[in-house]
């Protein structure tokens, strides 16, 4: 059987006790609910950029998901401020950037600033996959899936998805939806969405809320990522990672007051304060390209990013783990937030 670390971006993941690669929607739901008939442990495996899996692997069947097609209606349209928009249907298993290039050069706007991220199209919702000022969230119009509970399919309006920062319905209640198809409703013309990040408004030369060309926005936001060893290459460890390896924290008032005064902090229509965990991070002690003697130096903070860990080569994920505990607990003890991973661990935990 294959390696999970063959399939993941941490290369990291021992094998599955059986293998399945649907290519087809009807491939799909047939091995996933077969299995869920039998009562074989499923593990839904797609581009593989939010997974840690275990050194041991996974005692189950592997169920990748290589279903493809993008459909747009209407299939005509071209850039111009003559038209409103597209929508556009996408099986799960199309390469997420793949997509993003697409609608770019379709002239497509709503999703360039999330140019870049490693995955499929269908884990985007699960996550609300977000960057740079925009989410999924934003330009999702309906979600297709197969309800593994109900053994019947079921379609999510937006409205219905429950989509927050980092979360969704399905990542509420794992294991229960498998997600099939994804609709997006995307404006049509040459400029992008209005920019909403400070950091790639200035990359841009334009003020936070004016629009810029899609080509320069994509083109923008695949540097800036670049930069941070955001950006998969297979020669560069830095990549070797899942991303940002903990989500920002929500903070109570008194936990933000108690930050120091250089912290950042963004208040929340719902009373919270939002932080960096990057900021934690780095003032915690970790900084880029931090090393643990007791996790090993085959694992380390990114050079380019602290919010990334990655693998330096021939690693494990017991060793990645000691890192990431090393970090959250190192977090927690100098400002009292606990920090969350963002991965999916598959046999393991913190």
């Amino acid at each position: 059987m294959p390696d999970l670390r063959d399939h993941t971006t941490f290369r990291l993941g021992g094998p599955g006790r059986s293998w399945v690669r649907a290519t087809t929607e009807a491939e799909l739901v047939t091995a996933v609910a077969d299995a869920d008939a039998a009562g074989t442990p499923v593990l839904v495996l797609a581009g593989g950029s939010n997974l840690v899996v275990a050194d041991d692997g996974f005692d189950g069947l592997v169920v990748q998901v290589a279903t493809t097609g993008v459909h747009a209606e209407p299939d005509d349209v071209d850039a111009g401020p003559q038209c409103g928009g597209v929508e556009v249907r996408v099986a799960a298993g199309e390469d997420w950037d793949a997509l993003v290039a697409r609608a770019v050069a379709r002239g497509w706007s709503g999703i360039e600033a999330l140019s870049g991220i490693p995955g499929a199209v269908g884990s985007t919702p699960i996550q609300n996959v977000g960057a740079y000022g925009q989410d999924v969230s934003q330009t999702i119009s309906r979600v297709r899936t197969w309800d593994r509970v109900e053994r019947t399919q079921r379609t999510f309006a937006a409205g219905d998805c429950g989509f927050g920062y980092r979360h969704s319905r399905f990542k509420a209640d794992p294991g229960r939806y498998l997600v099939l198809e994804v609709t997006f409703q995307l404006r049509v013309g040459a400029l992008a969405a209005p920019v909403e990040y400070a950091e790639l408004a200035r990359h841009l030369g334009v003020e936070v809320g004016e629009r810029a060309p899609l080509a320069d926005v994509r083109d923008a936001v695949l540097a800036l990522r670049a930069g941070k060893g955001m950006v998969l290459d297979p020669g560069d460890h830095d990549t070797w990672s899942a991303g940002s390896f903990f989500t920002n924290p929500f903070l109570t008032p008194e936990q933000a007051a108690a930050l120091p005064d250089a912290a950042p902090r963004w208040e929340q229509p719902d009373g919270t304060v939002k932080s960096s965990a990057a900021w934690l991070i780095e003032h915690a002690g970790f900084g880029k390209g931090y090393v643990s003697g007791s996790a090993g130096e085959r694992v380390a903070l990114s050079t380019k990013h602290t919010l990334a860990l990655t693998n330096r080569g021939g690693a494990t994920t017991e060793e990645l783990l000691a890192l990431a505990r090393e970090v959250r607990d190192g977090v927690e003890a100098r400002f009292g937030v606990r920090l969350v991973n963002e991965p999916v661990t598959v046999g393991c935990s913190l």
